[in-house]
């Protein structure tokens, strides 16, 4: 992983990356059955923090396009669910090692231009988690596959089969991570099954550049198809389609709600039981404990809440602290968020670059015009400005009421909120977070008393997916933190985790007898 330090040569190679990406304007097709499709129907792209500069454009699907994909990825099913598994893992090495290598810089670029990520931010994302996700997958798949029954009666061998799922899989995903764009459609496909692939319009820039690298490492036509559209008419022709056999999704609670009801009322028309997966929403807490020290607990919030303009799922958003570190705390954070930058990604002095979309904008600089109404007290930020692109201040808003509306529901942009609390209402405090929100994707207890860190983990068990302590919650990484969470945030299938490749085999039992009975009777018969 680079850091892109000043004077190293990683750093001038990203830059130049982006000057490069910067000085094109990219005419994006979807790509069904290996095929390039251009409608003439185009929605034109921008970078959030740079309104004025024009970088690509793409063209827009309709109904059509979406059952052309559906039809293409179930021609190619045959041919690739019956390739050898060595194979179909040899194709996502090579793109992990593409990524890792040849097209490091321009997938950075992509996402720091589309997606306004900042150059660390999006090493993590775009290429290390990325990478992880190909590279860890594969490992899972093969122990899966060498995952056999381990007891066989005399004469008989019993073995499982695990086969993709019977039908296509449709794969959504979301703006902010160019990793999950990449995991949601390959982590089905490296299963041996199909795919139709929709990402946010807002990751469509960073999506073209996944799809060709994949091509590149030899994924054959029609396994994966990258298509783009309003949300309603694709999802109208998937979720009544009889070959729906799963749904991978990443984005918004409330449309995964929606696709979930939408599966269910279809429910008979499917040859199968569609598997759904998906990780959706959260309003991510970091319980501070009497005992902590308060510049561990500044650093924290300063990086889980504001990092990527707070437009992580898992981003710090509420925030207890006690009263008797509440003023060393404070004075921290303000004096730390004067020394942060607002402005483009590729000023690589900047720390908070710009939110996702205007949509996006407008209802963050709602929430904080909302508290202003309301009266509750803003100690930092509170500004926003969208004149040449969507910038919002981080925000730290001090809430008398632990049930204040900032405290309750995802704002997704980098606005924290903070309640202080008195020392002896730790136990208190513990009921509190945990029945706050309706959302359990992640929270971190900070602590130096380990009877109060055990407290925490055992009383927030349901609260959070991912559990971090003496961290920032959004610390997820392939393999060592696998990510989920439950309640409003999701199934909690782990991206990351064997568990998750283990959603899109279905199992058969084989058993195989060499020497088969002749004779009905049992010995008790006499």
């Amino acid at each position: 992983m680079y850091d892109y330090a000043p004077g190293t040569a990683e750093r001038q190679k990203l830059q130049n990356a982006l000057a490069k990406w910067r000085s094109e304007v990219q005419n994006i097709p979807m790509f069904i059955g290996g095929k390039e499709i251009r409608t003439g129907i185009i929605q034109q792209i921008f970078p959030p923090h740079d309104l004025a500069h024009k970088i690509g454009e793409f063209h827009i699907g309709n109904d059509e396009h979406a059952r052309m994909a559906i039809d293409a990825a179930l021609a190619a099913k045959e041919s690739w669910e019956s390739m050898p598994w060595e194979q179909r893992a040899a194709i996502f090495l090579k793109a992990a090692d593409l990524f890792a290598t040849k097209y490091r810089y321009d997938i950075n670029a992509v996402t720091m231009l589309a997606q306004s990520k900042n150059a660390y931010q999006s090493e993590i994302d775009a290429v290390c988690e990325l990478v992880d996700f190909l590279r860890f997958n594969v490992q899972y798949m093969a122990e899966i596959y060498a995952e056999q029954p381990g007891e066989n009666s005399p004469g008989i061998w019993n073995r499982l089969e695990y086969r993709p799922l019977e039908g296509f899989v449709f794969a959504v995903t979301p703006f902010n991570f160019t990793a999950i764009a990449g995991n949601l459609p390959t982590a089905a496909a490296m299963m041996g099954n199909v795919v139709v692939w929709k990402p946010a319009d807002t990751q469509v820039y960073s999506a073209n550049l996944l799809m060709r690298v994949f091509k590149e490492a030899g994924l054959p036509d029609g396994v994966i198809n990258l298509i783009y559209g309003d949300g309603p008419t694709i999802g109208d022709v998937v979720f009544n389609h009889r070959e729906l056999s799963g749904l991978h999704f990443t984005g918004s609670t409330q449309v995964f709600r929606h696709m979930w009801k939408t599966i269910g009322m279809n429910i008979e028309k499917y040859r199968s039981y569609p598997r759904i997966v998906g990780e959706t929403g959260g309003k991510d807490f970091v319980l501070v404990h009497p005992s902590a020290h308060a510049d561990v607990v500044s650093t924290a919030l300063l990086r889980g809440a504001f990092e990527f303009q707070g437009q992580k799922c898992s981003a710090a958003s509420r925030a207890y602290i006690p009263q008797s570190l509440w003023p060393m705390v404070k004075e921290q954070l303000l004096a730390e968020l004067k020394t942060m930058k607002i402005g483009p990604t590729e000023d690589f002095t900047n720390f908070i670059n710009a939110v996702i979309d205007e949509k996006a904008f407008d209802k963050i600089a709602n929430y904080i015009d909302n508290a202003k109404k309301d009266g509750v007290e803003i100690i930092a930020g509170g500004g926003y400005d969208k004149s040449k692109g969507y910038f919002i201040e981080p925000t730290v808003i001090v809430a008398k009421d632990p049930k204040y509306t900032t405290m309750c529901e995802e704002i997704f942009g980098p606005v924290l909120t903070i309640y202080v609390y008195e020392d002896s209402q730790w136990q208190e405090m513990l009921k509190l977070v945990d029945s706050t929100s309706e959302y359990a994707l992640t929270g971190a207890v900070i602590a130096q008393d380990r009877y109060a860190i055990t407290e925490a983990t055992w009383a927030l068990r349901n609260s959070a997916g991912n559990f971090y302590i003496n961290d920032k919650p959004t610390g997820a990484v392939v393999g060592q933190q696998p990510f989920g969470g439950a309640r409003g945030s999701g199934t909690n299938d782990k991206a990351g985790a064997k568990v998750n490749l283990l959603r899109w085999v279905s199992q058969r039992t084989i058993k195989e007898t060499f020497n088969s009975p002749t004779d009905y009777r049992y010995p008790f018969l006499g």
